[in-house]
Parts: C-alpha cells; sequence; structure tokens
C-alpha cells in the first residue's frame, strides 16, 4: 500500500492490486482563496467524500468516473464502513454531520476521520473495531485541535497516526500547525513529500509528510 499526502484531508492511496483512492478533495482556490493548493487532477477508481463542503468534496477536476463513496460501499474488493460524526463540538448545530470512514486495503486497517468537529468515546471505539493507520485532523478551529487530536489518538490506539487539516503556507484559515500536535509527540517521523509505502511499526509512530500539492 502506497500512501501519497495531496493536501489538506486529501490523500491518495494506491493497493498492491492496483486500485487508487481519493480521500476527501478540495476545490483550489476554494473559499475565496483561503484553500491554495494546487487542483487535485489524479485518476482514481473511487473517491471517499466525509461531508458536503468544497474543501472535502470537490470532484470536478479529478478525471474519469471513479465511484463517489458517501456511505457503506464497496470497490475494487475493498468495503467501506462509514459512521456517523459531527462536524463540531454540539452535535453538528453548528456544522452539520461528518462521516468517519473505516476500510481495509492490502490487510490494513485504515481510519479516515474527516472533518471530525469532536472528541470520541468508547462506543466510538467500538464502532472503528482494531486500527492501524489513523488520518487524523490536528489543526482545529473546523476540527478538533492538537488537544483534542492525541485524546482521540490515544483513545483509538493506532499503530501509525498520519496528521491532516493543519495549517501550512496555502491555507488562508487560521488552523494550528502540525508542529503543535507534534512538538511533545515520541517517535514522530517526517517522511517528504512523495508517496511513502505503509510499513506498520513495532511501535505507534506519527508520520508528517509534506503535501504534494502545495
Amino acid at each position: 500500500m502506497k500512501v501519497t499526502y495531496l493536501a489538506h484531508s486529501s490523500f491518495l492511496l494506491e493497493t498492491s492490486g492496483g486500485a487508487r483512492i481519493i480521500t476527501d478533495p478540495y476545490e483550489a482556490g476554494g473559499f475565496g482563496g483561503e484553500i491554495g493548493y494546487k487542483p487535485i487532477t489524479e485518476k482514481c477508481d473511487a473517491i471517499s467524500i466525509s461531508h458536503e463542503h468544497a474543501d472535502h468534496n470537490w470532484t470536478k477536476d479529478i478525471p474519469g468516473k471513479p465511484t463517489i463513496i458517501k456511505r457503506n460501499n464497496s470497490v475494487w474488493g475493498i468495503t467501506f464502513k462509514s459512521i456517523s460524526s459531527f462536524h463540531d463540538p454540539i452535535k453538528g448545530k453548528q456544522r452539520g454531520k461528518n462521516t468517519i470512514f473505516v476500510f481495509n486495503a492490502d490487510g490494513i486497517n485504515f481510519c479516515h476521520l474527516g472533518d471530525l468537529g469532536h472528541t470520541l468515546n468508547e462506543e466510538y471505539k467500538k464502532k472503528i473495531g482494531l486500527l492501524d493507520v489513523l488520518f487524523l485532523p490536528v489543526g482545529g478551529l473546523f476540527t478538533i485541535g492538537p488537544e483534542e487530536a492525541t485524546q482521540v489518538m490515544n483513545l483509538l490506539s493506532p499503530k501509525l497516526v498520519i496528521p491532516m487539516h493543519y495549517k501550512t503556507k496555502s491555507i488562508g484559515f487560521h488552523l494550528a500547525s502540525v508542529t503543535q500536535f507534534t512538538k511533545d509527540k515520541k517517535r514522530v517521523k517526517e517522511t517528504g513529500g512523495q508517496g511513502s509505502e505503509i510499513t506498520l511499526p513495532a511501535e505507534q509512530e506519527i508520520w508528517v509528510f509534506t503535501p504534494t500539492l502545495l
């Protein structure tokens, strides 16, 4: 399994069987230019969308006719389980609902939290199940911030944590930086801007990717 961080909450996952999956694609230039990343133009077989905001559901730049996944679905033998959550800490009253996706590919259990806006409890942990790789928002403002993200990470206990949705030079929103999340953590690895093969560590690690579409 190869994972490439496109930008924001969007990743390209390439399985050993040739499937290509993109998560939460954004609108380049969206929100009055606040989303300054380059357009996503990668070909793929499926796109998962956690909620209907333009920095997470923009498929117009992506070529072909990939399967759009917004709830439970299967593509290329990969089953996506959707778990309802909220985009804010007051049960969606501010920003609506958010979908957590859990799926297994190449024998690895993945979870993409989308724009999760609240911490999780044991009920969510049970629904998510055993977890290898967690795509975790850490930037705050519209999602959980560094402290809440740490709580979620500790609850779910994934082997590998990949932060997302944080401040970069291409984001106008006043999000927290990824270092505000990682500064007090052990076993933090910077992977650079290229795609990385997922090798699960013996002890929990945090991999910080450089967005490829800065």
